[in-house]
């Protein structure tokens, strides 16, 4: 009963009927009370959303798995010290971590969300140490800004790490059972159809000695049966025994295929899946040759039929049958079949036995009864016909180790040559994701961008890549190519809401208010519980200066995901433009909070600064946006102008230089680069970089009213009200027309006048 509700249970998670799942959990924890069959309850919660059901049903439960569920359900509820005990229980300073890789990575968001941060880069490296396909652990360590050359940790030991996760039982242990299995089968082909109860005890005592030698045979995790076993089951058939090969007249199929700890799930296989297919697939797998065909042939020539599938038979008659002598024989097709199909041509016992035996020497001239002597030396040449069976085939045995070895790999039987190509070809393509990935969040947008290209088409054009590609190109201030990128990635996959927000930024910049606003509609139909939506909802909003109402919605964005760094630093941005600042850098600070990379969040802080005349924090401030991304021009150029404003002028101006190399379509740079020189009075050098930035931005009403300033300190009225008349005409903001203004009423008034006014 507990088996069936099992079964009922796990069969209605794969099919997403968790309601009913619940129902049948609890009907099983109630009729058998059990820590794993609660876990399995509160594991139907977890994939329901139900993290607290899943809290409250495994408080206080022991075991690793229990532990592991408990502390995922208070991740989800934010419940973070509690899902640090449960992993690291403190009683136990040094006990394992549960779960392996999985443990590790849930560690290392617990620590990396307490402000631990060499903490959650151990475990990261610990959970990618343990799986390199764990990309997530990647990914955040990556984030964290910890993360090494993705061609280090996808190299070589990641591919011998996951080669050996497949194909660990093809080690030496199971490759040495492998070989005295077929010492086993070989010498069960010795015996006779009308072979004597002695000798099949001598073989069995063989096999045992075997055994307890090298421990008990491992194939797919179930011990073999008993030769006196009933008839085989559907297990029997997913994970072939020795049985099979000792029942079999046609070479066995390979022992060494099943050598994982458990056989291939049955669950995995289709609902019209049957025992016939699955039995053709194991018995018609590369075999062994432990007797050379070639002589059966000229002994038989009916035995191996050139037509269709190669058919088994049984070589035992009836009275062997009823003395447990391996009679039951399964054919090709998943039947018993009688030796009727041999077209009545039975195999000589005596000549079977002397192809075996050493040469010139038959079974048939030993008398078998001649009592426990003879029985001795009997055992002794069993070992010897097994150990020259096989040893005169030691090509078809190392070619089975090397080629016909056969490992379930997700409902899959694979090969051991595809398994190690194809944990190779997986690893090739993570370097490539991992060093394009790394080289990003570094903000090497460039390289990143050269990375990718680098990629197979098939993966170059996924949703993925190419909002990694379109993040690549906003971070270089290039948002038409973002704009590209993000486009082609929703029509790719219109269903993933990844890189959302950065794309609603995007379009916000290119001041796009028809596809912005299209485009948040078409979030908020697809998922109304995502920030992402409402991040771009919020954008559509502050792009019509609506900034109440898009503070409303990047709240909800907030609410809806505490830990979405972005919706905290877009409500920032909102509070400055209605200059809350107070509540700004609240904002800022909580972005920080949950990601100290977020160099955004710096960067707002520094303008309220700057704008608060608060100068030696916002060079605090800028300072620390620029070492987490030193290739923005425009943070370099904040940096560079509270540089100046601090007295450090010749820093300054080596930052202003390296942002307008970062970028010299940005007239950022060069414009504070020119401020700068006006104020350590290099007029000639101020005017010269002006002159050049205004071909680059003719209709920049900045640039005409900074060259009057310089112009009237020179007391060249003329020019200077010539510049600032073309300032004006260029309609600057309603800020900057005061300022003009002022200066043009100031003209005629000495400086010195006016600094003591």
């Amino acid at each position: 009963m507990e088996a069936i509700l099992i079964d009922c249970v796990q069969k209605n998670l794969r099919h997403f009927m968790h309601s009913n799942a619940i129902f049948i959990s609890h009907r099983l924890c109630a009729h058998f009370p059990s820590e794993t069959n609660l876990q399995l309850l509160a594991g139907c919660y977890l994939q329901c959303n139900q993290a607290y059901a899943a809290y409250h049903i495994l408080k206080g439960t022991q075991t690793a798995q229990s532990r592991y569920l408990f502390a995922l359900s208070c991740f989800q509820m934010d419940l973070l010290s509690e899902a640090e005990a449960a992993l690291c229980p403190s009683n136990e300073p040094n006990a394992e971590v549960p779960n392996g890789s999985a443990g590790h990575y849930l560690l290392g968001l617990i620590y990396r969300y307490t402000d631990r941060r060499k903490s959650a880069i151990h475990h990261f490296k610990e959970a990618l140490s343990m799986d390199p396909l764990m990309w997530a652990a990647y990914e955040e360590l990556c984030l964290l800004g910890a993360a090494v050359e993705a061609t280090v940790v996808f190299g070589e030991a990641a591919t011998l790490c996951l080669q050996k996760q497949y194909l660990n039982c093809a080690t030496s242990p199971s490759l040495h059972s492998s070989v005295e299995d077929c010492h086993i089968v070989a010498a069960r082909h010795t015996v006779s159809e009308d072979a004597s109860p002695r000798q099949l005890r001598q073989m069995q005592g063989l096999k045992d000695n075997t055994r307890n030698h090298h421990g008990a045979s491992i194939f797919g995790g179930m011990v073999a049966e008993p030769m006196n076993s009933g008839p085989p089951n559907i297990s029997f058939y997913n994970t072939p025994s020795p049985k099979a090969t000792q029942l079999s007249s046609v070479a066995p199929p390979p022992l060494c295929r099943n050598m994982l700890p458990n056989g291939p799930n049955p669950n995995t296989l289709s609902s019209d899946s049957s025992s016939k297919s699955t039995l053709n697939s194991t018995i018609q797998a590369p075999r062994r040759k432990f007797v050379g065909e070639g002589k059966l042939r000229k002994i038989s020539g009916r035995l191996f039929s050139d037509s269709g599938p190669r058919r088994s038979s049984r070589l035992s008659n009836e009275a062997t049958i009823n003395s447990n002598a391996n009679a039951t024989v399964l054919s090709g097709n998943g039947t018993n079949n009688t030796s009727k199909h041999l077209g009545g041509s039975k195999l000589s016992p005596i000549k079977f036995r002397s192809m075996t035996i050493r040469k010139g020497q038959s079974w048939a001239n030993e008398n078998i009864d001649e009592g426990i002597h003879n029985d001795a030396q009997n055992d002794s040449r069993l070992n010897i016909t097994s150990t020259s069976s096989c040893s005169s085939h030691a090509i078809e045995v190392k070619s089975c180790e090397q080629e016909a070895a056969i490992f379930p790999v997700g409902g899959l039987v694979m090969s051991s040559s595809k398994v190690i190509s194809g944990a190779s070809e997986i690893l090739s393509l993570l370097r490539v994701l991992g060093e394009g990935y790394r080289l990003s969040c570094l903000y090497r947008c460039q390289d990143a961008l050269d990375t990718y290209q680098k990629l197979p088409h098939a993966h170059y054009n996924t949703g993925w890549v190419l909002c990694q590609v379109g993040k690549a190109y906003f971070e270089s201030v290039d948002y038409v190519e973002a704009d590209r990128a993000f486009s082609l990635a929703r029509q790719i996959t219109p269903y993933s809401l990844e890189g959302m927000d950065i794309y609603s930024t995007v379009l916000y910049h290119l001041k796009e208010d028809m596809k912005l606003s299209y485009l948040a509609q078409e979030l908020i139909s697809t998922d109304r519980l995502a920030p992402q939506s409402w991040c771009a909802m919020g954008n559509c909003y502050s792009l019509q200066k609506d900034h109440e109402t898009a503070l409303k919605n990047f709240q909800r964005a907030v609410q809806l995901n505490p830990r979405f760094a972005y919706a905290h630093t877009l409500c920032g941005h909102e509070y400055v433009a209605l200059e809350d600042f107070e509540n700004g850098i609240k904002c800022y600070q909580s972005a920080l909070k949950v990601d100290e990379r977020h160099y955004n969040a710096w960067y707002g802080l520094g303008m309220i600064y700057l704008r608060q005349e608060k100068f030696d924090f916002s060079e605090y401030q800028f300072r620390k946006a620029f070492q987490i991304n030193p290739q923005s021009s425009v943070i370099m150029s904040y940096f560079g102008t509270a540089l100046h404003a601090v007295k450090r002028s010749n820093e300054a101006m080596v930052i202003m230089d390296k942002a307008i190399l970062a970028d010299p379509k940005n007239p950022l740079p060069m414009y504070q680069k020119a401020n700068i020189l006006m104020c350590l009075e290099k007029f000639d050098e101020a005017l010269e970089v002006l002159e050049e930035l205004k071909e680059c931005s003719p209709s920049e009403s900045s640039v005409y009213a900074l060259m009057g300033n310089i112009y009237k300190r020179r007391n060249m009225h003329d020019r200077a009200m010539l510049h600032y008349g073309i300032a004006l005409d260029l309609k600057p903001s309603a800020t900057d027309v005061a300022t003009i203004k002022a200066a043009i009423e100031k003209l005629h008034v000495p400086d010195e006048i006016e600094d003591n006014l």
